[in-house]
């Protein structure tokens, strides 16, 4: 126990206690395991007392033996603590050697200091003496004054370092370059003054400003981005300086361009989620998701067009932002002219990316459009409605023209593949349209206006002004009270206010027609005039025959027509009971608004222009076609020999049946020919109402002349239209047009021929003229001065006739070409008729010739007095054929060869009713071997 006393617990062991405690072998390990067994006490404090601890451990029955072993383990402790302790102090012997010196070394400095001050405290005495007190004082006060100044003036400035300014501009005036200035200045004033014990203690503070202006710079990019959309001179004023101040103008222009490209995904996804959402009548997040382009497929019919109109509306004021942005930059530069190269710089950087970024956001636009207008099938609107598209999409258009000098080939692109797919369909049930109409059509008169011009409906308004493009069809009537607009582009019109996509379908409800007369006339006078005769009003008093004048223009109207010059018309011109206005029926007004329609079309979308005029051409070719069908078509007078059809008729009626008519709809078809027959019609039928048979009506006279003059108008104002389907028809695409005027259009009137001819083979008994001629004696030997009955006969069928005509003109107006046609072919198949009785003499002599001529010049002397049809058709034919009753036989012989109108049969009957008055048999044998000759070719 003597061993762990504490004395021999605190003894320092000596060096060569401590170097043989270092040589003892020993493992590190084991040590440390010694060492980490003492109990903790022990390294509790100083004052520990170990032996009063190790007596209280004592168990109360003591052991040798056990007090031995751990005596033994107390001692390996403290054995192996000393070693530690002897090994820490020869590690630290080196530094504490080097600590004494340095300790030593202090002591000497110390002495050298208590020397200097000994003597400064003599020399301090000594000055103290030589200098008064007084003369120190002034020059300390004079010092201190001095600093007292510069740190006034240093005060002032720290002074005005306040933060509330700062907080205030930038909150609540948003004048961010304001407060980036002043941030700047504080900054500088903070660097200049930072020795100031103040300044240090709110340093950190200005650097949370500073941070915190940092943050505002982002908020600087919000306020730019806000431009986007509703741009405000004053606000983009104040972003531009703040970013010139932080010498970001370029990275502002940089930043401006991507805010416009999310302005426009934004803008439009957000409008068309809000009408998806709208019809779908539920608060379903899923359309929330969804790409901008699938969110397009949702939108319902109903949607589409106002949608659309949003659309635009939204995207117009993206991009009049931009171009109010160009705007601003350009006033700038003007107004700050001198600048320096640095500026010259950022200034041509900011031009280019402008310009640049004009093109990147029209196309842009355009995408976005494209798939909204992709995202719809449109084949099933409206006609109305698609015009309202193709409307929107036209000033959409030029909008982009104007915007940057895009002629939106996208744009067009897209709204051509719509409209391919909806006119195809829209044509085709045109077409079948057509035929319905067609075949309920009675071909009575349609009452319009004398005055009627196919600019007086509405289809046709957009031709008005269809010459400046800068205003879109369904807003042309409403701009054309102020023609100084149309100078002016849309940014220009609405630069402050307003929206150009505003407004379009209102104005269709505002358009009003009229083009129908009352009751089928244009006043009650003129309904009584159909009724009464040219002389019924002797008792009127002159002054009121007088011809109509109108009070403001001084010109007497078309539609008003005096009795003079009522005297003055023509036998033959049977309109004289009708007010002069256009004859055309109901479908013909369809067929009419249909070509409107289509030529609305046509202009709003060049790119398929070509595509619509070969529809347009279709509807005339159909209605063409049905006329003929209806009126024309009779392989008996068609073979008559008169050339009633031209070539370029029969062509073009050809050309119609087989591009155009499907002659076997009812039989089942596959493939290639399944696909042709869908472009193609049924021939119509005519009405069962239509009776063209009876004999009281001139064999339907009225209707042919309704089918056949309306089909002649509807040429007419086809012909009104060519220079305008000529200026949108693709160059390429120009001789289709042309071909389609001169080989169809223009052959209108040639339907007169066959048309009427069929009147005019019905409504006189020629048969008859020929059963009376042939009772008549042709070898008489006297010159007879009294013509025969026959030609009196004619002449009262030529009379029953023209009453006729008279009482069909009280129904419908015959205009004098039709009356014409109608006596030319009268008097035609007349005259032939007269050749044809003249060759079926069997004896003739010199006297029978010169009735002949009684009988003709008769029957003219009377006909002209019922016609004014000069010269009588086939005066000519009728004469030569009774003078060649004179000819020798030379001349005969050249008469057969130059006068090929006449049939072998009359041509033979000639030459035998000769034979034996000036020619011989063998001179017969001769001209009959020459008319067989003529005749064999044909055979």
């Amino acid at each position: 126990m003597a061993d762990l006393s504490p004395v021999e617990n605190l003894r320092i062991p000596s060096k060569e206690e401590l170097r043989e405690l270092r040589e003892l072998p020993i493992d590190p390990q084991a040590e440390q395991e010694i060492i980490d067994s003492i109990e903790e006490v022990y390294f509790s404090s100083d004052s520990f007392d170990m032996v009063q601890h190790e007596l209280e451990k004592l168990p109360p029955e003591l052991n040798l033996q056990e007090l031995e072993e751990y005596r033994d383990t107390l001692k390996k402790q403290q054995d192996a603590v000393s070693k530690k302790v002897a090994d820490l102090i020869l590690e630290k012997q080196p530094a504490y050697v080097k600590e004494l010196e340095r300790v030593t070394a202090l002591q000497t400095n110390l002495q050298l200091a208590a020397v200097i001050c000994t003597n400064a405290r003599r020399q301090l005495r000594v000055s103290k003496e030589g200098f008064t007190e007084a003369s120190l004082g002034l020059l300390a006060n004079q010092r201190r004054r001095q600093l007292l100044t510069g740190l006034l003036k240093s005060l002032r400035t720290i002074k005005t370092l306040t933060l509330n300014e700062l907080s205030a501009l930038l909150t609540q005036e948003e004048d961010y370059p304001g407060a980036i200035q002043l941030c700047l200045e504080c900054q500088k004033a903070a660097s200049t003054f930072k020795h100031y014990s103040c300044i240090r203690y709110s340093n950190n503070r200005w650097i949370l400003w500073f941070n915190w202006v940092q943050w505002e710079k982002e908020q600087l990019d919000v306020a730019l981005s806000k431009t986007c959309k509703h741009f405000d001179i004053l606000h983009y004023t104040k972003v531009q300086l703040a970013y010139s101040l932080l010498d970001k103008t370029q990275t502002a222009m940089d930043q401006l361009h991507m805010h416009f490209t999310q302005a426009i995904h934004n803008t439009v996804f957000q409008v068309v989620l809000g009408y998806v959402e709208l019809c779908a009548g539920n608060a379903d997040t899923k359309f929330q998701k969804m790409q901008y382009k699938d969110l397009c497929t949702h939108i319902t019919p109903d949607s589409y067009i106002p949608c659309l109109m949003d659309l635009c509306k939204a995207l117009w004021e993206v991009m009049l932002s931009y171009y109010r942005t160009m705007q601003w930059h350009e006033e700038h530069d003007k107004q700050d002219a001198a600048a320096s190269d640095e500026v010259m710089v950022d200034r041509s950087y900011v031009k280019k990316k402008l310009e640049h970024g004009l093109t990147r956001i029209w196309q842009d636009v355009q995408l976005k459009v494209k798939s909204y207008i992709l995202g719809t099938d449109m084949s099933n609107f409206k006609y109305d409605d698609f015009i309202v598209v193709l409307d929107v999409i036209s000033r959409l258009m030029q909008v982009g023209e104007e915007f940057c000098g895009s002629k939106s080939e996208v744009l067009q692109e897209s709204v051509k593949r719509q409209s391919v797919n909806y006119f195809k369909n829209y044509h085709r049930a045109r077409l079948e349209e057509l035929r319905m109409f067609l075949e309920n059509e009675t071909w009575e008169l349609c009452p319009v206006k004398s005055n009627f011009n196919i600019a007086q409906l509405h289809e046709f308004k957009f031709m008005g002004q269809c010459h400046s493009p800068s205003i879109s069809p369904s807003r042309q009537s409403a701009s054309s009270s102020v023609p100084l607009q149309e100078e002016r582009s849309l940014f220009q019109q609405f630069l402050q206010d307003g929206n150009p996509f505003e407004m379009h379908i209102e104005h269709k409800e505002e358009e009003t027609e009229d083009v129908l007369a009352s009751n089928g006339y244009e006043s009650d006078e003129m309904e009584k005039s159909v009724y009464q005769d040219y002389d019924s009003d002797s008792d009127v008093p002159d002054e009121l025959k007088q011809d109509y004048i109108d009070e403001q223009t001084g010109d007497a109207p078309q539609n008003r027509v005096s009795k003079e010059s009522q005297r003055g018309k023509k036998k033959s011109d049977y309109n004289l009971s009708k007010a002069n206005a256009p004859i055309l029926t109901n479908t013909t007004l369809n067929v009419i608004r249909l070509v409107g329609k289509y030529m609305q079309m046509m202009n709003i979308l060049k790119p398929i222009a070509f595509d619509v005029i070969h529809c347009v051409s279709q509807l005339f070719d159909y209605y063409l076609y049905a006329v003929y069908t209806f009126f024309g078509r009779n392989d008996m007078y068609e073979s008559s020999g008169l050339g009633l059809i031209s070539s370029r008729l029969r062509t073009t009626l050809n050309r119609i049946q087989e591009n155009l008519i499907d002659m076997v709809r009812q039989l089942p078809v596959g493939g290639s020919d399944a696909t042709a027959l869908k472009e193609k019609v049924p021939s119509p039928h005519l009405s069962q109402l239509v009776v063209l048979t009876n004999s009281g009506t001139l064999y339907g006279l009225a209707q042919r002349v309704v089918a056949t003059e309306s089909l002649v108008f509807l040429a007419e104002q086809f012909e009104s239209l060519q220079s305008h389907l000529d200026t949108v028809m693709p160059a390429a695409k120009k001789p289709f047009l042309q071909q389609f005027y001169s080989q169809t259009v223009s052959t209108a009137g040639e339907l007169r021929k066959p048309i009427y001819w069929i009147v005019a083979a019905k409504a006189i008994d020629y048969e008859q003229m020929l059963l009376l001629m042939a009772g008549v004696k042709w070898d008489i030997k006297e010159i007879m001065s009294q013509h025969n009955v026959y030609v009196d006969v004619l002449l009262k069928e030529f009379e029953q006739f023209n009453k006729r005509l008279s009482d069909v003109s009280k129904q419908v107006r015959i205009p004098l070409p039709v009356s014409n046609v109608l006596w030319e072919h009268c008097i035609r198949l007349a005259n032939r008729t007269l050749v044809e009785g003249y060759s079926n003499v069997k004896k003739c002599s010199n006297e029978g010739r010169a009735l002949m001529q009684l009988d003709f010049q008769q029957f003219l002397m009377k006909l002209e007095k019922l016609t004014d049809l000069r010269p009588i058709p086939d005066k000519e034919f009728v004469e030569t054929y009774i003078k060649a009753y004179y000819l020798t036989e030379n001349d005969m012989e050249q008469f057969i060869k130059n006068h090929r109108e006449y049939s072998m049969k009359q041509l033979a009957n000639l030459v035998n009713v000769c034979l034996g008055s000036h020619i011989n048999k063998k001179a017969r044998q001769k001209l009959l071997a020459a008319i067989d000759d003529i005749d064999r070719p044909k055979r």
